[in-house]
């Protein structure tokens, strides 16, 4: 799919979010807004993945996302888990669980762009760094488009030489997940910094990322040179939204305050509310994805328990200003305010 003629009529883009939140009732309902909608192959097996696009295809949405995770480096030191595991002891005790096992993966990788290339979809969008240049064009003599995140202007730059279509400039205030290639080489920037300098360095569409939640957001960002936005937070209030009830409630919660970069849950960097979980491990190791299996069990167990001080409430800097309102009341909201292509 042609990415500029995609996002000259699909300006706003929902995030693709990991772990459940991005459901195809959300997609769907994006989509039927005049959003581009996305999925999240993140955690999910291929089958899983397949199931999932053909959800979304028999709610009669057709163009939309997938988001897969560039496979990370070699394996962590084996000390460097068990002392982490004596850390997460406590936590488990208190929830009445176990600390999962170390495993390191690549998130089915091959399986899931074999899966793309055969199942094709409008857009396939990676974070955690670039896929080769043979990804790219596989997934590009399949039909897809493809976009690449970046949090620096070099990432950029590498993504274009690759041949990526496009590329989503992730700013420091945007929750989950950092995109950074290398989290050791990280140089964060507020999004509209990122931006001008990721608009002037490459030639093809960028989306901005990072704080949108309001139709001044969308200006901004547009004016500034971005093609178009995309918005995760803003999303995990609306019903479509898998986000878990106590996450959804922490959102509105005035006991949450602040948003915090941690390596507690996933041993990669995320934004999210600080809680008592970041606050008790703030040197976790940075260890993805061992840490991710590692605290999968636990953050379930208080996922089942409402606990929040336990969960992985990712957010981005601008939590506050979500809204329980239908996926396709803030898309029209937010096209409204970005007028006419």
């Amino acid at each position: 799919m042609n990415l500029p003629e995609l996002l000259g009529t699909r300006r706003i883009l929902q995030a693709p979010m990991a772990g459940g939140t991005s459901t195809p009732a959300l997609v769907h309902a994006v989509d039927g807004a005049g959003g581009l909608g996305s999925l999240a192959a993140g955690y999910l097996s291929a089958e899983a993945l397949a199931d999932r696009i053909a959800e979304v295809r028999a709610l009669g949405t057709e163009v939309f996302g997938v988001n897969v995770f560039v496979p990370s480096g070699s394996p962590a030191p084996a000390s460097v888990l068990d002392d982490y595991r004596s850390d997460l002891a406590e936590e488990a005790q208190r929830l009445g669980s176990e600390v999962g096992p170390a495993g390191h993966d690549d998130d089915a990788w091959d399986a899931k762009i074999d899966l793309l290339v055969n199942t094709p979809v409008s857009l396939v969008s990676f974070t955690f760094g670039c896929p080769s240049a043979t990804v790219l064009e596989r997934l590009r003599e399949a039909g897809s488009a493809t976009v690449v995140t970046a949090t620096t202007v070099e990432e950029a730059r590498t993504a274009v030489a690759r041949g990526a279509d496009g590329v989503c400039a992730q700013g420091l205030e945007a929750g989950g997940h950092r995109a950074t290639f290398d989290p050791a080489q990280g140089d964060d920037r507020p999004l509209l910094t990122l931006l001008n300098e990721v608009v002037r360095a490459v030639d093809v569409p960028v989306v901005a990322a990072g704080g949108i939640m309001t139709g001044e957001d969308v200006v901004a960002a547009l004016t500034a040179g971005a093609t178009a936005v995309q918005l995760g937070t803003a999303f995990l209030r609306c019903p479509e939204s898998g986000a878990q009830p106590a996450h959804k409630a922490a959102l509105a919660d005035p006991a949450f305050g602040e948003t915090s970069l941690t390596r507690a849950f996933t041993g990669r960097p995320a934004r999210g509310l600080t809680n008592r979980f970041m606050v008790e491990h703030p040197d976790a190791p940075a260890a993805y994805p061992e840490v991710h299996h590692m605290t999968r069990p636990l953050r379930a167990a208080a996922a089942r328990a409402g606990d929040t001080g336990g969960m992985a409430l990712w957010a981005g800097a601008g939590f506050r200003q979500a809204r329980e309102l239908p996926a396709a009341d803030l898309v029209g909201e937010l096209r409204d305010a970005a007028g006419p292509p």
